[in-house]
């Protein structure tokens, strides 16, 4: 099965969604985010919802609809065009702090947290989000054969350190 990719602008997500699903494409499989922070033309979101037409069970298509929602804003929900997009929101919002407008999984609720415990802070699918626990436990990967995080490092190698890993002065002492 090949998958179809179609760039969205974040003002036609919905417009997108349900046209696709008239066009077919009517099973909602998944939706999440990749954090482009990094990216210095565009940073952002981007929000990727993978829709299957299961109209022909031997030659599934599917699409993948993709948008770059820029720092700070807020994507329009599609929980109106598939209800079990709610799950994928909540989570979405939580991990990475996109805000859907929009949102309704029935409850009347709202957006709330789905898989992190009560009081939690940050959204730890970020890149800028400290991985806290590397801080307080060495991160084994960094190690070089016959290097030991209690011993002095090597002079003739770069110790490796882990994307998203705090500068050692960070964290509690």
């Amino acid at each position: 099965m090949a998958d179809e990719t179609r760039a969205v602008e974040p003002g036609g997500w919905r417009v997108a969604v349900t046209g696709a699903r008239d066009e077919g494409f009517a099973f909602f499989d998944w939706l999440s985010a990749v954090d482009r922070a990094d990216d210095e033309a565009a940073p952002g979101l981007d929000v990727v919802c993978h829709l299957l037409d299961l109209r022909e069970p031997r030659a599934l298509r599917g699409l993948l609809l993709l948008t770059r929602v820029p720092e700070g804003d807020a994507l329009a929900s599609v929980t109106g065009i598939f209800p079990g997009a709610a799950w994928h929101e909540r989570e979405t919002a939580e991990m990475f702090g996109l805000a859907f407008e929009g949102f309704d999984d029935g409850t009347d609720l709202g957006v709330r947290p789905l898989l992190l415990p009560d009081g939690f802070e940050g959204t730890p699918l970020r890149k800028s989000f400290q991985l806290a626990a590397r801080a307080s436990k060495p991160w084994p990967g960094g190690k070089e054969p016959g290097e030991g995080h209690d011993s002095a490092r090597s002079p003739s190698r770069r110790r490796v350190q882990a994307p998203g890993v705090p500068p050692p002065e960070w964290g509690p002492r």
